[in-house]
């Protein structure tokens, strides 16, 4: 039995969960969610929780047990609670603004990057240099943090560049000058 796919999903207050056929819907106060169990993957619903069991034994029904019970956990979160990944531009002039649903940035380049998010994710930007990504759905907050990361990934000589609140660059060192030549 998979440790992960046995526990249990505790549904929090005004979280509900609905089962039609082989799709589950979570609805909650920041949104509606929904999934496709995978054959041989069945979903039981009593009170407040919610248990996901598998048919049989087979190798590809075990490896979407321990998944799909993490991918509902995920949905409960996100409908309940919602969410963020904080990124941080780091470097002389790089900056970030809100014009209107577009994110801006000035990152070193000769033009303004701009980026409009999806429906469903919230971007803020706190300051000049701390954009906040919000949203209900797990999967698409990370996609998002990931698209604006890479327009300007950190470099590891100076350590410039966007990069995740809390995020460790390792540095290399630079170049040294040669030694005098033995001539």
């Amino acid at each position: 039995m998979s440790k992960i796919g046995r526990l249990p999903i505790t549904l929090p207050s005004g979280v509900t969960a609905t089962l039609t056929g082989r799709v589950v819907e979570i609805k909650g106060t920041k949104g509606v969610l929904s999934h496709t169990l995978p054959s041989g993957i069945t979903l039981t619903i009593q009170d407040q929780t919610l248990l996901c069991e598998r048919s049989s034994e087979a190798k590809p029904v075990r490896a979407l047990h321990g998944t799909t019970r993490s991918l509902i956990s995920n949905m409960v979160q996100g409908v309940s609670e919602g969410y963020s990944k904080k990124l941080e531009l780091v470097g002389t002039g790089y900056r970030a603004r809100l014009a209107g649903p577009k994110l801006v940035l000035s990152l070193g380049f000769s033009h303004e990057i701009e980026y409009t998010p999806p429906v469903g994710v919230t971007l803020t930007v706190e300051g000049t240099n701390l954009i906040s990504v919000t949203g209900f759905e797990k999967q698409a907050v990370g996609q998002v943090a990931a698209e604006i990361r890479s327009f300007r990934k950190p470099e590891p000589y100076k350590g410039k560049g966007i990069r995740y609140e809390g995020e460790v660059v390792k540095k290399k060192a630079g170049k040294t000058g040669k030694t005098a030549a033995a001539a």
